[in-house]
């Protein structure tokens, strides 16, 4: 359930190192000392999504800023310089430093200023490296500024992984206007970080295997039956392995170079049993696997998935020996810490560990681009919560891609290969993120019209962009007919297989906003209103200059998320509202008629905790979670289940209606949240199925760096109904009409007044 700029952190340009690389320059928080090279603190770098080299590019400048300061003489300054900016240009401003220390949590403490940035896009930001990528990040998604803000304090903690090698901050603009920073701390389970222990730093022996840094060396062409039935066997056997082997899991094998050097082998196996043989032999050089004592089957009770290997036995496959073998391994499998996977403390979630990025060239040779099918195949096989809602046997998966893979000898070929892989699994988490070829494959240009579908038709709902929206001469409650020259069907049946979703709504949603989307500025439509049909040519301009945020139903971040409608009904939008606001407004709601939750967006925080505590008369049950066994690859249990607090004693709970309101925007953490507040009293779900992707998000890299994700955690209600795929359903259904976007009504929103003025 993370906010899709928390994945931006990810991949900033500041890199991932480890400790030993990073230079040796001192804590320059106050930002006093000032580099003699670049008008910049020492030690501090600008870095942008773009890795623009210099401290200025057409959209931001960082430098040192002697006129607006905290204290001393200087702080940072991070300003959007007015002009237009490619997608995915961000200003960001970092520091890095090795964690030769230990502890718990580290915090990052600093002043802030701000100058009319819309809300949510400026802030601090800190990341944490372990050796192989980012263990956590945070960007102040919490506690989001807007405005225009004179200095105040802020921080950010993180928890601090035994595998940590660097924390990287700093402070970072993804939009307009200007922040200054000045005068950080950091401290080390809160004391200064001068008073933190030194650690060791531990190395393992996978990590001095790099023969395949830079690549396979594979050439693959024309595969015959028998060797993609070799390649297929070798994926599953290999992902077996390296989940349930205690070696492995200790980090003395680097699993991707296992590969890479069995692949030839695999592909010259002429039959059942040559390929048993080598695997066979392959699978005892990795050394004897003690009995284990503990490994037992789960009670089948707790259990809400299996994993699925029938296949450990499958006589047609596996010659007798090799079969021993795996099944063995499967009753004495690994028991400790893994190299490759971990849980996300206080989640359960996975956190996939050590996964090589081979980030260039833009195309992985052969070997990677299998490697890259084997690593996702094998991770959904045993990562994914709701591999059994996917639709289709999983195991089929594998073979069917096998040739799609090899085949995809471009870059824009490779990543259409990984996306149509990635789609299979319906989960809307798991699009393929920041990634350049895909952003210029979907076209670096945007029509300013925000598009739903509604009654089936691609429509006009708002505008991304008011002033250029109204230049367009289109209007809400238009239909968008053809786009230049196809008809909207064929080009919705032509982006399904592309485009990841759990149900229809979501993937309908996510073409529609890709409908109007180009590598030109203007787009030739056909359109209908009124019963009428006529050609127009509307302008598309770069992405940058949009609010696309109004796409995720939030149009202006700095309206207030609490009004009060006519009737005395009190509305709150969470895709705005602070949880410190939520004392003040729930102080207003208590004599109005009734209480609107607009859910409609992505909520700007996590606000159960809070606003449960003015709504509930007792603890009330409102869903459960099924979690990775870490000692059982592919088994998830369920939790206890998550109870939402009672209200407080000195604040009674809501007397009135309470009608949440809901759509295919709502996704993720507004569904876990509709969940658990539809369970008070006298409350009412409004509107239509959501976006049917619940539970905390894990990140997933390939080769070439391509970065995804899954719903790494199953959402179930208390009774076991499913989330997953099938949305929140609503009490009430009421879905947008075209004559009623034509007319400008909100039609679910009057749906609600009028349940909560009927008697």
């Amino acid at each position: 359930m993370k906010h899709p700029f928390l994945l931006l952190l990810g991949g900033l340009g500041l890199p991932t190192l480890a400790a030993a690389q990073l230079p040796a320059v001192p804590l320059n928080l106050d930002m006093e000392q000032v580099s003699a090279h670049a008008p910049l603190p020492t030690g501090w770098a600008p870095s942008y999504f773009r890795r623009a080299p210099a401290p200025f590019t057409k959209g931001y400048q960082v430098a040192i800023d002697s006129v607006v300061r905290h204290g001393g003489r200087y702080a940072l300054r991070i300003q959007a310089t007015g002009q237009p900016r490619t997608p995915g240009e961000y200003g960001i401003a970092g520091f890095g430093l090795p964690t030769a220390f230990k502890g718990k949590t580290i915090k990052l403490t600093g002043f802030l200023k701000t100058d009319q940035v819309p809300r949510g896009t400026a802030g601090l930001w800190m990341r944490v490296d372990g050796s192989d990528g980012p263990l956590a990040f945070d960007r102040m998604e919490r506690q989001p500024l807007a405005g225009t803000i004179d200095w105040q304090e802020f921080s950010i903690t993180l928890p601090l992984e035994d595998d940590a090698r660097a924390v990287y901050f700093g402070g970072l603009l993804f939009d307009k206007g200007t922040i200054w920073l000045d005068d950080l701390t950091l401290t080390v389970d809160d004391k200064p970080l001068a008073q933190a222990p030194p650690k060791a730093i531990r190395y393992y022996k996978a990590e001095q295997d790099t023969a395949f840094r830079r690549g396979s060396g594979l050439v693959l062409d024309q595969l015959s039956p028998q060797q993609l039935d070799n390649l297929a066997l070798l994926g599953r056997v290999w992902g077996f392995v390296k989940y349930y082997h205690p070696a492995v899991a200790r980090g003395d094998y680097n699993f991707d170079a296992e590969l890479l050097r069995l692949l030839p082998k695999a592909l010259a196996a002429r039959d059942r049993d040559a390929r048993s043989q080598v695997l066979s032999d392959w699978l005892t050089s990795l050394g004897p696997v003690p009995a284990c004592p503990t490994c037992r089957e789960p009670a089948a009770d707790t259990v809400r998935l299996l994993p699925d290997l029938a296949w450990l036995t499958d006589s047609r496959q596996l010659s007798p020996a090799l079969s021993q073998q795996l099944v063995y391994l499967r009753h004495n499998r690994n028991q400790q810490e893994h190299y490759y996977v971990r849980l996300t403390p206080g989640i359960s979630n996975p956190q996939f560990w050590h996964e090589a990025t081979y980030p260039s060239p833009a195309t992985p040779d052969a070997g990677l681009r299998v490697l890259a099918l084997f690593r996702y195949w094998n991770m959904i096989a045993y990562y994914f919560p709701y591999r059994y809602a996917i639709g289709e046997d999983w195991q089929g998966v594998l073979p069917e891609f096998l040739p799609q893979f090899v085949a995809a000898r471009t870059p824009e070929q490779y990543r259409l290969a990984a996306l149509a892989l990635i789609a299979r699994i319906h989960d809307s988490h798991a699009e393929i993120s920041n990634d350049k070829i895909l952003n210029d494959y979907w076209g670096t240009y945007q029509a300013p019209l925000w598009l739903r579908f509604v009654e089936g038709q691609a429509t006009v709902a708002g505008y991304y962009e008011a002033t250029l929206g109204a230049a367009t001469t289109l209007k809400p409650g238009d239909v968008i007919v053809q786009v230049d020259g196809r008809p909207v069907a064929n080009l919705v049946k032509a982006a399904r297989p592309l485009t990841p979703a759990s149900n229809e709504a979501a993937q309908l949603r996510d073409i529609a906003r890709r409908l109007l989307r180009g590598a030109t500025p203007q787009v030739a439509l056909v359109v209908r209103r009124g019963g009428r049909e006529f050609p127009v040519t509307v302008g598309r301009v770069p992405l940058g200059r949009l609010n696309l945020g109004v796409a995720n139903g939030t149009p202006d971040f700095k309206a207030p998320a609490w009004k009060l409608l006519p009737g005395n009904i009190g509305y709150l939008a969470l895709g705005t509202v602070r949880n410190a606001e939520l004392p003040d407004i729930m102080a207003k709601a208590q004599g109005t008629k009734g209480l609107i939750i607009d859910i409609r967006n992505y909520p700007a925080a996590y606000v159960v905790p809070i606003l449960s505590k003015y709504l509930f008369t007792k603890p009330t049950a409102f869903a459960r979670f099924s979690a990775m066994a870490p000692a059982y690859p592919g088994v998830f249990r369920y939790s206890p289940l998550l109870q939402v607090d009672a209200a407080l004693a000195a604040a009674p709970a809501y007397p009135g209606k309470v009608m949440i309101l809901v759509d295919e925007i709502s996704q993720s953490q507004a569904e876990f949240t509709t969940m658990a507040l539809r369970t008070a009293p006298r409350a009412t779900v409004v509107g239509s199925p959501t976006a049917g992707a619940d539970g905390d998000v894990s990140d997933i890299v390939l080769p070439g760096n391509l970065r995804t994700r899954i719903s790494g955690l199953g959402v179930y209600y208390p009774d076991g109904r499913e989330t997953q795929r099938v949305g929140i359903v609503p009490d009430v259904e009421v879905k947008p009409t075209i004559e009623g976007l034509s007319k400008g009504r909100d039609e679910v929103l009057e749906k609600a007044v009028q349940l909560i003025e009927a008697k």
